[in-house]
């Protein structure tokens, strides 16, 4: 079946505010959870694609990619929840139980021990500034990044050497405990976060003295972050588990790289086109020949000028532009070559007096035609 668009599965609008989307979502998750439909497979599916729906409208950076390019991304897409990424119910109560004031818990919907909480490192974000060279072909940078690290003490338990985190012994590993609650159809149980252990199951009594129990020191490491060829100002690249350590041996962030392009001296981007101007030699112009342009992979090709070029006429060279980032159109864009012509400012006796002599000449004075022909030129062109 057709994946669904994000906004409809939440039915919200695109420019629907944040708190309008987690008031959507968390209104089908209820409907469509487990406990409260059990054994009906199309609610868990329902319950799976909200999840996944809001894993990324409400992250600003996945949501401004899902709108720029839809399901699949520069940064290797979206989906997961239920699909071919294997994410389970557990994993949704993991991930956005605070939604809901627990541990998957709905509030009169208690259901079945859930898993302990998998807490989530914090994303990195980094600005990148490319050259319009190293945009035509790839590159790969490498970032020395000050982060959190895992605890090499104790390798991430947060525990001291020779001890070990233990079973919580009021919730006895659940990370839940249950209360009664009196509502308008009686009284339900619900279940609530273990105020001993806050969700996790276990107890840490003896702390590791290097990460004070929360399996995280800062530290540094070398990241290679792959650029793709084509990518252009604004787009971010995700390198996923590169960022913050999370405490407890949790999920690692991700690093999110900002592309900016540094000015060129040479040409002028204009989405995958590359613009180049020519400037020509008034004998050039008027008798043609054979000039060369440079390209963007610094080599020169030959270009052959027609005889009464006129200025403002434009050359395409194709395939000589960038190319498309990877997934996202066909094939490179153009080499746009615009010509201008060379008016001297002053001129020796002896050139003086060669233009005067062409002054009276009709070849050089252009008829109604090609007078207008190239006003309309210079308007596209300026336009």
């Amino acid at each position: 079946m057709a994946k669904r668009d994000y906004y409809e599965v939440l039915g919200v609008s695109k420019t629907a505010s944040d708190d309008e989307i987690k008031k959507a979502y968390r209104r089908i998750a209820i409907k469509n959870h487990p406990d409260r439909n059990p054994g009906d497979k199309a609610a868990e599916e329902r319950f799976k694609e909200a999840a996944e729906a809001y894993d990324v409208l409400h992250d600003p950076q996945k949501r401004q990619q899902y709108d720029q390019f839809g399901f699949d991304g520069p940064s290797g897409g979206f989906g997961g929840f239920g699909g071919a990424g294997g994410f389970s119910t557990d994993d949704i109560f993991s991930m956005f139980g605070d939604i809901f004031g627990g541990h998957g818990g709905f509030g009169g919907f208690g259901g079945g021990q859930r898993q302990a909480p998998r807490y989530k490192g914090v994303d990195l974000r980094i600005k990148v500034s490319l050259s319009l060279k190293e945009i035509a072909t790839g590159t790969t940078k490498k970032f020395k990044v000050t982060k959190d690290v895992t605890c090499p003490d104790c390798h991430g338990s947060g525990a001291a050497a020779g001890s070990a985190p233990e079973t919580c012994p009021q919730c006895h590993g659940s990370g839940v405990t249950m209360k009664t609650i009196r509502t308008m159809l009686g009284m339900m149980q619900t279940q609530t976060e273990c105020p001993q252990c806050h969700g996790e199951g276990s107890i840490i009594k003896n702390k590791c003295h290097k990460c004070g129990g929360s399996g995280v020191v800062k530290g540094e490491e070398v990241i290679e972050v792959n650029i793709p060829a084509g990518v252009a100002e604004g787009m971010v690249v995700n390198v996923p588990g590169k960022g913050n350590a999370a405490p407890h041996n949790g999920i690692n962030g991700n690093i999110q790289v900002y592309i900016e392009e540094e000015p060129n001296d040479t040409f002028v981007r204009d989405g995958n086109d590359i613009i180049y101007n020519l400037l020509l030699d008034i004998p050039t112009a008027v008798l043609g020949g054979t000039v060369e342009i440079p390209t963007i992979d610094g080599t020169k090709v030959k270009i052959k000028i027609e005889p009464g070029t006129q200025p403002g006429k434009s050359l395409r060279l194709r395939g000589k532009g960038l190319p498309s980032v990877q997934g996202y159109g066909s094939g490179n864009g153009d080499l746009v070559v615009n010509i201008s012509v060379f008016i001297p400012k002053t001129l020796t006796r002896e050139e003086h007096k060669a233009i005067e002599s062409l002054r009276d000449s009709e070849n050089f004075k252009g008829d109604k035609d090609t007078k207008q022909s190239i006003f309309e030129k210079f308007k596209n062109y300026f336009s």
